[in-house]
């Protein structure tokens, strides 16, 4: 059976959020919005290795909170870069570092947001299954909502048809986010799949997920309370 990983990104500072506690801190019912996220993919019944990307000055900070909530999930803690594109790499050379090639000869590496603690089981086996064949794969829900590109002066209708969502996990046959991470971190690289798909790969769409939500703004937190008594209750 191959190596099975979910890299978590949570070294973001939470700007939007009008609070000094980055947003993966924050309580979501009982919990730390990052406790829950954990434990969406230990409970996916995969075998998961879970590594989990916090800034340095916030390990000793998440050491006590797991100590306080009684958190026992099996995770690594890697300490980030100073942008998300190196803290996924970081996470990357953390599975390079303790796994053996033979390892990671097959091995499927999921990345996701450390604030989208409500990601359904369902979802995360679909996305793993679904990379065995196509190598990369992300989940993206169509927009609902009428969409116009260009700015505030200018803009212009486009078929909404055509317009997706992009959410996490995304997931990656091992080798091509290993190559991809070896590139220069670019301005373009707005999530993992850009990363792979400069490498001229194809990455595929798998249907996401609207109770998928990325807690952004603090309206977000009462949103997910509702979904998480609605979904894990």
């Amino acid at each position: 059976m191959s190596e099975k990983f979910v890299i978590i990104v949570a070294g973001g500072v939470g700007s939007r959020m009008n609070s000094t506690l980055p947003k993966q801190f924050h309580l979501l019912g009982n919990l730390p919005v990052l406790m829950h996220t954990i434990r969406r993919f230990a409970q996916a019944d995969l075998g998961l290795r879970i590594v989990v990307v916090l800034s340095a000055g916030m390990q000793t900070f998440w050491e006590e909170l797991c100590v306080k909530h009684h958190f026992t999930e099996n995770h690594h803690v890697v300490a980030g870069g100073s942008t998300r594109f190196q803290s996924v790499r970081n996470g990357l050379n953390y599975i390079q570092e303790n796994f053996t090639s033979e390892q990671l000869n097959q091995a499927k590496i999921a990345v996701h947001d450390g604030a989208r603690p409500l990601v359904s089981s369902t979802l995360i086996q679909n996305l793993f299954a679904a990379a065995n064949e196509l190598q990369a794969v992300i989940p993206a829900v169509q927009s609902t909502n009428s969409i116009r590109i260009g700015n505030k002066e200018r803009s212009e209708i486009t078929d909404r048809d055509h317009v997706w969502q992009v959410q996490t996990p995304q997931v990656f046959a091992a080798h091509l986010l290993f190559e991809g991470y070896k590139q220069e971190e670019d301005r373009s690289f707005t999530d993992d799949a850009s990363v792979v798909e400069k490498m001229g790969n194809i990455v595929r769409i798998l249907e996401g997920d609207h109770f998928n939500l990325k807690i952004t703004h603090p309206e977000d937190l009462d949103i997910a309370q509702v979904y998480l008594d609605k979904l894990f209750t």
